[in-house]
């Protein structure tokens, strides 16, 4: 059986009263504000790996 509950102990999780399509759309807010935040970090290291010489 390839159910991976099975085998790594998933535990059913509560609903927490939050409808879908509304956890969807912040959710998906917080991960484009989170990829955006990523890439300005990318820059910023580079940066600083090319000022040490890197």
């Amino acid at each position: 059986m390839l159910t991976p509950g099975r085998y790594v102990g998933a535990a059913q999780q509560e609903d927490d009263g939050e409808p879908f399509a509304e956890k969807m759309a912040r959710l998906s807010a917080q991960w484009r504000e989170l990829r955006e935040e990523a890439a300005r970090l990318d820059v910023a290291i580079e940066a600083n790996l090319k000022e040490l010489g890197f």
